[in-house]
């Protein structure tokens, strides 16, 4: 299993204690996702493959990411990385 399956599966075991740089970790390296700062402590992920964008809230970056912010991005990265997340 490689890094990246690793990180994968350490956030979708665990959502209740995602930090934002492993959240954007997966989602621009191996989700192909591109994140933009928005308003004040978002940030917004987009991806060419979906109609809709995410925004997250990383909370300054020191705590654990609501675990929204998580189920909504996880959701959005398995629409558009479905072999990758059939791996194992």
């Amino acid at each position: 299993m490689g890094h990246y399956q690793k990180l994968y599966k350490k956030i979708r075991n665990n959502k209740r204690s995602v930090r934002f740089e492993d959240l954007n970790t997966l989602m621009t390296k191996v989700g192909g996702f591109e994140c933009r700062q928005g308003d004040g402590d978002h940030y917004v992920f987009s991806h060419p493959d979906l109609s809709y964008h995410i925004s997250v809230d990383c909370r300054g970056k020191r705590e654990p990411l609501l675990i929204v912010y998580v189920l909504k991005s996880l959701k959005a990265f398995d629409e558009v990385n479905a072999s990758f997340t059939e791996e194992d």
